[in-house]
């Protein structure tokens, strides 16, 4: 295997291992974006899901356009524990898209 095989092998070999082994370490509590929109309000866990009492800019907030796919938060299909396969889908996805673009770009830089 020449060097630049080995290279692009071990990155994705590399890639693979962070997106399946360290997502399941990934931290559920919200981020600062989330914690930022919540400011100047409480949310209020009800039967319909939660309520914001207050005023805050999460109150305008709706669900994206995504929020039905089946790699939506990060999981498989909502699936608690499913974090790590995700990652790894995501990281092929990823991977083919961005390899087939720099191939398409490529070929058509090197016509005469």
């Amino acid at each position: 295997m020449n060097r630049p095989a080995r290279f692009y092998a071990g990155f994705l070999v590399v890639a693979l291992l962070v997106a399946g082994g360290l997502s399941y370490f990934a931290s559920s509590a919200p981020d600062g974006l989330d914690t930022v929109a919540l400011h100047g309000c409480k949310a209020v866990p009800t039967a319909g899901g939660r309520e914001l009492p207050g005023e805050c800019i999460a109150q305008n907030a709706t669900g994206h356009a995504t929020s039905g796919s089946p790699l939506a938060d990060y999981s498989l299909f909502g699936a608690h524990g499913t974090t790590g396969p995700a990652g790894i889908i995501g990281v092929l996805v990823t991977l083919g898209l961005a390899g087939g673009l720099f191939w398409v770009l490529h070929r058509r830089g090197t016509r005469t």
